[in-house]
């Protein structure tokens, strides 16, 4: 429902009561505990009682001088007018019902010269069967995804990912291949970059749709799309997405709550700048640390109560320097007992994959760093020098 204008929101006085005497809205999850964020939308005891009162005292209008300016969208562009909009030229037909695979279209940019991006906005054609979008740029040359016709909607071989025994090691997703520069996710935000910092897309590129389709009783048509916002100068930083995976998760059944651990190690000096921990729907909770080349440990984010209704970004109030050496763990917990509701079987076994009866550990990240420093650099380590003088 909107709850833009006085009369939209007086029928729903009763619902908005509960619902912020509840915390259930607006949506927040992270615990104040840890870390401070820039888009902290909790409300406070203060604003709390206040719409209470005014729910209780007859729910009175406000001076009309005392309104902010209504919203404007540039057709509903969150980002405002965006500078490049790059849409499928195919629609994706999914299907009334039944399993849908992962669907990548490639799209050439069309860019004849370097683009930095200050602002990324995914909008999904069709909400109502829209899972998730990844947006991937593929520099020229590259070969992911090289089976795939330009526009022609491309569903790969699955990747056989055998079941191993699960361990704590994680890894970089797409370091050094392809790079994200946008997600689009239900509840989710547009990306934007400080003051000074940009994203990269050079030219030549293509953009990679990967489409996560939800059948939902009734076919439908998508042709999603992709905005830019580009930079007005040329940036100090870099700013990279990607996240922290591990594929050898294993969930067994009838289990409340199971942890599985993934850790990386940063070669390169960083900042890091936001969160977006991503589970499906035995996810319980969610956890990021760091632990510093001096062994200092540090937790940066704990989302105790994970809700995939709402996989929400938290950008922090100041950036963490991350130096080299900084080994950075997520700890993804999961529920795979018949107390979770949305639980398809409990007495399965659970393996990483992409659909939503499958689970994934994916901690999202945002990091800054110098425009000559790569993902591929900060994620490899590098190779040791010869000895001086050749071959001895």
């Amino acid at each position: 429902m909107s709850l833009l204008q006085y009369e939209d929101a007086r029928k729903w006085a009763a619902a908005i009561k509960e619902a912020v005497a509840l915390r259930k809205m607006p949506p927040w999850f992270a615990d104040p505990k840890h870390g401070e964020f820039a888009n902290d939308r909790r409300l406070t005891q203060e604003q709390i009682d206040t719409i209470t009162a005014w729910v209780e005292t007859g729910k009175k209008e406000g001076n009309s001088e005392d309104a902010p300016k209504p919203l404007t969208f540039t057709e509903g562009w969150v980002i405002g007018k965006p500078d490049a909009v790059i849409e499928m030229p195919n629609a994706v037909e999914v299907p009334a019902s039944g399993k849908v695979d992962y669907t990548y279209v490639v799209v050439p940019t069309g860019f004849t010269e370097d683009k930095w991006i200050e602002r990324v906005e995914v909008r999904p054609g069709d909400r109502g069967v829209v899972h998730h979008i990844v947006m991937l740029v593929r520099p020229p040359g590259g070969r992911y995804m090289s089976d795939a016709k330009p526009g022609i909607p491309f569903v790969p071989k699955p990747d056989e990912i055998p079941h191993r025994e699960q361990t704590n090691r994680g890894s970089f997703q797409f370091a050094g291949t392809v790079e994200m520069i946008g997600v689009y996710v239900p509840g989710g935000l547009p990306y934007e970059v400080g003051p000074g910092q940009a994203r990269f897309i050079p030219k030549g590129s293509d953009v990679i749709f990967q489409m996560h389709y939800t059948s939902n009783g009734k076919a439908a048509s998508d042709k999603s799309r992709i905005g830019f916002v580009f930079a007005k100068e040329p940036p100090k930083e870099r700013v990279v997405n990607t996240f922290v995976m591990n594929a050898t998760l294993h969930i067994p059944p009838m289990v409340a709550d199971h942890p599985v651990h993934a850790r990386v190690t940063l070669y390169e000096d960083t900042r890091l700048l936001s969160f977006f921990p991503h589970m499906h729907v035995r996810g319980k909770g969610f956890e990021y640390y760091a632990t510093y080349p001096t062994g200092e440990t540090e937790t940066l984010l704990t989302v105790p109560k994970y809700d995939i209704n709402w996989q929400l970004t938290y950008y922090l109030k100041e950036p963490k320097v991350l130096p080299k050496g900084t080994v950075i763990e997520c700890v993804a917990h999961y529920d795979n007992s018949p107390n979770n509701a949305a639980n398809p079987d409990p007495k399965s076994d659970v393996y990483w994959g992409e659909q939503t009866w499958e689970e994934m550990l994916a901690g999202f990240i945002d990091l800054a760093m110098p425009v000559n420093v790569t993902m591929r650099d900060v994620a490899v380590p590098k190779k040791p020098a010869p000895p001086a003088g050749g071959n001895q």
